[in-house]
């Protein structure tokens, strides 16, 4: 069984070293290089949730209004897809958590036989030594923990992303997906934003605040030198993933 668990752990980190090597050849090949920029492309996010059932547009004839329309004059705020909005991104968030937990337990046992019918006089045959009958079995035990842990995290990001309408449902929301990569020497930064919103919490200027976007992905990142030396070695994260201790 101990055979078994070594190998397994030996084929593991084989795989890891040999996963690690394949980055390491790509980081190598891209020396000297400014990291690609993605291309622009035409993929729409896929939205699967109860939808409801199609509403029937009635046309009123002779009337000066456009079926659905919000104003008088022409709606600039995006209603069809390909059209674009402005995503105001403003996180601000903070928690602190503060936990301590404590436990101690102490145990004793103490066991012995006076008399058993007139045989613990053999008790000295079984057991090596002097064995007193009224003590046999003397068991203590004494185990305590104690932990404490806490979390104080503060975020704070504020971005503006345009972001282009990729479908609209059947009640009328449409789905909105975003991506800006900005490039500053060797280093990528990545922003990507998709969700749903509603026409209605589209402002008069076709912006809308990322607090009124269901199902909202926001992802902001990057990639090159500065990242990568702030990221642990490869050798070091699968220590971490391998040791048990």
């Amino acid at each position: 069984m101990f055979a078994g668990k070594v190998s397994r752990l030996v084929s593991i980190a084989l795989l890891a070293a040999t996963l690690a090597g394949c980055n390491a050849a790509d980081r190598i090949s891209n020396i000297g290089k400014a990291p690609d920029l993605a291309p622009i492309g035409t993929e729409r996010p896929s939205v699967v949730m109860p939808m409801p059932q199609p509403e029937q547009v009635v046309y009123q004839p002779n009337s000066l209004w456009r079926s659905g329309s919000r104003a008088f004059f022409r709606d600039q705020r995006a209603a069809r897809v390909g059209d674009i909005l402005t995503v105001l991104i403003d996180i601000t968030d903070s928690a602190k958590v503060d936990n301590t937990t404590k436990r101690s337990r102490s145990n004793a046992e103490n066991a012995g036989v006076d008399n058993l019918f007139g045989y613990e006089s053999y008790l000295g045959k079984v057991f090596p030594g002097a064995v007193d009958n009224t003590s046999l079995a003397d068991l203590e035990s004494t185990s305590s923990s104690a932990g404490a842990g806490s979390v104080d995290r503060k975020e704070q990001v504020e971005l503006t992303i345009a972001a282009v309408v990729t479908d609209v449902l059947p009640n009328g929301n449409m789905v909105i997906a975003g991506r800006q990569q900005v490039r500053v020497n060797y280093e990528v930064r990545d922003l990507l934003v998709t969700g749903i919103v509603r026409p209605e919490d589209i402002s008069s200027i076709n912006t809308i605040q990322h607090s009124q976007i269901a199902e909202a992905r926001i992802s902001y990142g990057g990639e090159g030198q500065i990242s990568d030396v702030q990221q642990p070695r490869y050798g070091q994260q699968l220590f971490d993933i391998v040791m048990p201790f």
